[in-house]
Order: structure tokens, then C-alpha cells, then sequence
């Protein structure tokens, strides 16, 4: 196991590093940047950033125009002092070419240096530790409850598969399947959070503002007032894959002989479903519970991180990427990435701990 440990370690480096070339050169070939950002500004008579970082009034900045070469660079740049545009890309890096800052960064990330956010004034490793609570939160929750539904649901369909119960809770699961969790967040807002009929519940944060002056068990019951319309729309979002998943696996192995062989020396069905059958056919859906959490975590809480206005990773993410604030971008996909690698490796080793037959070593 240690070796297997050591290949799947190894295996990381090139993965964590395809992952960051081919999302870098993505980025450097999309159109805008953090320059033109500052350039748009500008054209905006939005000073104020650019004066603080360029030491300079506006009668400077635009005392002289762009050479054709940085105003074929620069969409909009005419009219700018090219000196405004050299200070700026050389605050920003892009003063030297994209090979020499993918080295420069990468080398950085090795030694966990995520550098300073473009517009935030913070660190990009403050910037996630300051939102990751509320990530958490979310993720956190939602995987809890979306395990405690599907899989006794997915066991119950097993054992009744065919009955009207199944076929009744069928329809309910290919609702969760056909329609994504941001349309449920926004069904649920115009329901319950003063859309349109019910004022029920908030719409930003996860806390009220006088959430310091109340005491711990209504502080505790503010939390979960906030999170009950994102985390519903979550799980029901989530729930339907798991709960085939479950479904499935249970049919699977209630068919074999096993099985049969347990009923015949007459063991109660619940014996045979809870001693026997459990353990195998909950091995898939436990060992991956790692990478379902990372996959609510990091994926499926963006857009209702958004819709709810709540200030966690996604929300992060998704700022970042509008505002082009490239070490905010890069450097939570470069952790991100690493911890995902990591927890699918945490799963593999769930495998071995649920059912100990199973032995990756033997399969380098």
C-alpha cells in the first residue's frame, strides 16, 4: 500500500501541473486583462485605482498617445500615456513573456506563495481562509444531507424495486436529475424569500446583522435560518445521483448468490439486507463521499453562492474571473486542484478500509 501511496503522490506532479499549463493558456488567450481593466477605468474617468497606482493626475495620463504597437495590445488604449502602460504591466508581470511567468508562478506555488490579490489588497491564502467558512457551510451540510436521504431512499427502492412506492419516488428523482439546483435556489427565493408570495426567510449571508447581540442557542438557529434556502436548493439538486447510485448497487447485490445462500439458513431480511448485503453494496457510495464533498464544495455551490449573495469560495471565483485578478484565479485552482487530487486518493484508501479484500498493490 505505501508504494501505491507513493505512484498516486508522484502521479500528482504532472496532473496538478497538465491542469495549470492548460488553464493558463486559456486565460493568456482570452481577450482582456487586468491592463485593459485599468485602461477601461480610465475611459471611464475612474481614476481613483489607477492615480494610486501610477503616482499620476489624469492631465499626465493622457499627455501622450499609445505607440501602434501597445494600442494593437491594448483595446481602447489610445489617447494613454505608454508609460501609464509600461508601470502597469510591469506591476502586474506582463512585462515579461507568458513561459517566463508560468515558471515565476509555478515556482512561487511550490513554496506556497499565492502573492497578493490584483484589486483586494489582501493574499490570495487570506482571501480563501476569510470565505472558506462559508464554503463549508454549505458543503458541508449539503453532503450530510444529501447522504442521509439517499441512501435510505436508494436502499428502500431496492428492496421495493417495481412496487408503486419506487416508481412513485422515481418521478421525484428524475425531477432532481432534469432541473439544476440555481433554478430550484430561484423557485425557492420567489416561493419564500419575498419574491413573489412568502417573506420567509433571508437572502444574503449567513448571519442577520445583529447576529453579536443574540445569544448562542438563537445565534445557532440565525445559522441555520440563513442556510435553509441554499442548502435546499443544493440537496435537491444533488440527491437523485446518489440515490440510484445506491439503488443500483443494492439490486446488485441482493441477486447474488451470497444472498441467497443467507435466506436459506434463515436470516431475517433484515439481517441479510444490514449484515451481508450493506457492507458490499455501500462500498462505491461511502468511499465516495471525499469527492463528493469537494465536488459540492468547489463546483456546485458557485451559482447559489451567487443567487444568495453569499461571500464564500464560488462567489470568490467568480468575482475573480470578472475582474481578471489572476493570482486570485490561479492560485485557488492550483490549491484546489492539489486538494481534489488528494481526497480522490483519500477515497481509493476508504476502499481498502471498507473492505480490506481489496488491494491496489496488487494491481501496479
Amino acid at each position: 500500500m505505501t508504494a501505491y501511496i507513493l505512484r498516486r503522490l508522484l502521479l500528482m506532479i504532472p496532473t496538478l501541473l497538465g491542469i495549470m499549463i492548460l488553464n493558463f493558456i486559456i486565460i493568456q488567450a482570452a481577450p482582456g486583462g487586468p491592463v485593459e481593466r485599468v485602461v477601461a477605468q480610465l475611459r471611464g474617468h475612474d481614476v481613483t485605482a489607477t492615480g494610486r497606482i501610477a503616482g499620476t493626475d489624469r492631465g499626465e495620463m493622457q499627455a501622450a498617445h499609445l505607440s501602434e504597437t501597445d494600442q494593437s495590445r491594448y483595446r481602447g488604449a489610445q489617447g494613454i500615456d505608454p508609460e501609464l502602460i509600461a508601470e502597469l504591466e510591469r506591476m502586474y508581470g506582463f512585462d515579461q513573456p507568458p513561459a517566463a511567468r508560468f515558471v515565476q508562478m509555478m515556482g512561487n506555488y511550490l513554496r506556497f506563495d499565492f502573492g497578493q490579490s490584483f484589486y483586494r489588497d489582501q493574499s490570495v491564502v487570506s482571501l480563501i481562509l476569510q470565505k472558506m467558512p462559508v464554503s463549508i457551510s454549505l458543503g458541508l451540510w449539503t453532503t450530510l444531507l444529501v447522504y442521509a436521504i439517499s441512501i435510505p431512499l436508494g436502499i428502500r427502492k431496492a428492496v421495493r424495486d417495481g412496487s408503486a412506492f419506487d416508481v412513485a419516488t422515481s418521478a421525484v428523482v428524475v425531477v432532481g436529475y432534469a432541473i439544476p439546483g440555481f433554478l430550484f435556489a430561484v423557485l425557492l427565493i420567489v416561493l419564500f424569500a419575498g419574491g413573489s408570495f412568502l417573506d420567509l426567510f433571508p437572502l444574503r449571508g449567513l448571519a442577520s446583522e445583529n447576529w453579536h447581540e443574540l445569544s448562542w442557542p438563537m445565534r445557532i438557529l440565525d445559522y441555520f435560518w440563513h442556510l435553509t434556502l441554499p442548502v435546499t436548493a443544493m440537496v435537491i439538486g444533488g440527491f437523485a445521483g446518489l440515490t440510484m447510485l445506491t439503488k443500483n448497487s443494492f439490486l446488485e447485490e441482493i441477486n447474488k448468490q451470497y444472498v441467497i445462500t443467507a435466506r436459506s439458513k434463515g436470516l431475517t431480511e433484515r439481517r441479510v439486507l444490514y449484515g451481508h448485503v450493506f457492507r458490499n453494496a455501500m462500498l462505491i457510495v461511502v468511499a465516495g463521499f471525499p469527492s463528493a464533498f469537494i465536488g459540492i464544495l468547489f463546483t456546485s455551490a458557485l451559482l447559489i453562492e451567487v443567487i444568495f449573495s453569499l461571500d464564500g469560495l464560488g462567489l470568490l471565483g467568480f468575482e475573480a474571473a470578472i475582474n481578471r485578478d489572476y493570482p486570485v484565479m490561479f492560485g485557488t485552482l492550483y490549491i484546489f486542484t492539489l486538494l481534489g487530487l488528494l481526497l480522490n486518493l483519500v477515497g481509493d484508501l476508504m476502499y481498502t478500509l471498507i473492505d480490506p479484500r481489496i488491494d491496489f498493490e496488487s494491481r501496479g
